[in-house]
């Protein structure tokens, strides 16, 4: 390794043993009763969101696929 990545990956070390009390302490709190909805309502408009960008981009991922597949079965025959 040259020494400038050595250097890097010393100082990460470093930074993250300095920084292991601070994330060992004990949180005492507790989360709303709405929080649970967030969650769950921010994972079906991810769910949502994801699928309406295949919807939207459907053609080029299909463009996709049929090129890669396609040079298998041209090269076979």
């Amino acid at each position: 390794m040259c020494k400038s990545k050595t250097k890097l990956v010393n100082s990460s070390i470093l930074l993250s043993v300095s920084l292991l009390p601070v994330s060992l302490h004990i949180f005492r709190g507790y989360i709303d009763p709405g929080t649970g909805s967030l969650i769950i309502q921010a994972a079906i408009a991810g769910l949502l969101g994801g699928l309406y960008l295949i919807k939207v981009f459907w053609t080029k991922v299909k463009g996709f696929f049929g090129k890669l597949f396609s040079r298998f079965t041209k090269s076979d025959g």
